[in-house]
């Protein structure tokens, strides 16, 4: 295979002697999508940050698209595409104005007038960007992130401020991006039905470190989430928690010799996997970081 566009390894980072990011392991390959969970004070965005070289490492070894991010020159930087969780610069620019400005910067940029059509952001094209909505600021963020069509795609939280309707739409723009361009992206998102839409896996950081990463169907066997077992026995509901449902559902059978009455095996959603992981009821995870998709490849 070949190298991972990020890679990192033992990621640190300290404030004084407060340890943000424990030793964090990551790798994302060419074209995928991957969503970073975890709670607020976790380290998505200190990771994401050291991975767009915006911010000094403490140790730890990273590469991004083949270079050290803290040493990155102007030319590894038009590869990359970057849209923070909070960007209030340039109020007095207009909108059109500063995205063809941005554009200019690089060798094959997108036409500006197609990217605000994209966007939903024509009619407000020569506004200045002060006056733009909390989602019409997002919209913009976003196109200035992919004018210059770069290889590797940064997302801090982009769908704040959005409405459904815009939400749904980015997500269809982040779809195109990966499936037609091949573009690679790596976004932090508190919404699980977003992660769970958009990636091809999730890392889930907690305490400062990835605890798990996998696909998204995949979480629920790797920490180990509890399944809901439910039947009648002499016509009254039954119901017990198990990690192993087939091999309860198969007791069951041995037991009523034959058909289980009302049988129904309710596995974990994505949020209950990633619930029970935050609140410390998932089997801890010894050793090396597992990947769900390598679980189930061995399997």
């Amino acid at each position: 295979m070949s190298e991972p566009v990020i890679r990192a390894r033992d990621l640190r980072m300290r404030y004084g002697r407060a340890e943000v990011l424990r030793g964090v392991d990551l790798d994302v390959r060419a074209g995928e999508v991957v969503a970073l969970l975890g709670p607020n004070g976790a380290g998505k965005t200190t990771t994401i940050e050291i991975l767009e070289g915006f911010r000094r490492r403490s140790s730890g070894a990273v590469t991004v698209l083949g270079t050290d991010p803290g040493k990155g020159g102007e030319a590894w930087r038009a590869r990359l595409g970057v849209v923070l969780q909070n960007w209030q610069d340039h109020p007095r620019w207009g909108v059109r104005q500063l995205l063809a400005h941005i554009a200019g910067f690089y060798a094959r940029p997108r036409d500006p007038d197609e990217l605000l059509e994209v966007m939903g952001l024509t009619a407000q094209a020569g506004q200045a960007i002060g006056r733009l909505s909390g989602g019409q600021r997002r919209r913009l963020d976003i196109a200035l992130g992919i004018v210059g069509r770069p290889e590797l795609l940064f997302l801090d939280e982009p769908t704040s401020g959005f409405d459904p309707e815009a939400r749904r739409e980015f997500h269809g723009l982040v779809e195109r991006l990966a499936r037609d361009e091949g573009m690679t992206v790596l976004l932090t998102t508190h919404d699980l039905a977003e992660a769970e839409r958009l990636a091809d896996r999730i890392a889930i950081i907690v305490g400062g470190a990835v605890t798990v990463c996998g696909t998204p169907s995949g979480l629920a066997s790797v920490v180990q989430a509890a399944s809901e077992v439910r039947w009648l026995e002499d016509g009254v509901p039954c119901q017990e928690r198990t990690s192993d449902p087939s091999r309860l559902a198969f007791e069951l059978h041995r037991r009523f010799a034959g058909p289980v009455p009302g049988l129904e095996v309710r596995r974990p959603s994505l949020e209950q996997s990633y619930l029970n992981l935050l609140a410390g009821t998932a089997e801890p995870i010894a050793g090396p970081v597992r990947d769900a998709e390598d679980d189930r490849r061995a399997a």
